[in-house]
C-alpha cells in the first residue's frame, strides 16, 4: 500500500468537506470543495483507496499545490 497526497489546484478557502477519514474513495470522487473568486472548485481523489487524513478544516485558507488530504491506495 502506498500513500498519495491530494493537492489543491487553486488558492482559496475550504468551503465544504464531503468525506471523512476512513471513507472509501474511488478515483474522481469529490473529497472537498474549495471556493476561489466566488467559484466552487472540487478537489477530487486522484486514485482509489481509503481517505487516511484530512489536513485542512472547513473555512481554512489553502494555497495552490498545498497538500489537503492523503489517500492510502489498495
Amino acid at each position: 500500500m502506498a500513500e498519495v497526497s491530494v493537492e489543491s489546484e487553486v488558492t482559496g478557502n475550504v468551503w465544504k468537506i464531503e468525506m471523512k477519514v476512513g471513507d472509501r474513495v474511488e478515483e474522481e470522487d469529490v473529497i472537498m470543495i474549495l471556493e476561489s473568486m466566488k467559484m466552487e472548485i472540487p478537489v477530487e481523489a486522484p486514485c482509489t483507496g481509503t481517505l487516511k487524513a484530512l489536513l485542512v478544516n472547513e473555512e481554512d485558507a489553502v494555497d495552490e499545490d498545498q497538500v489537503v488530504a492523503v489517500i492510502e491506495t489498495d
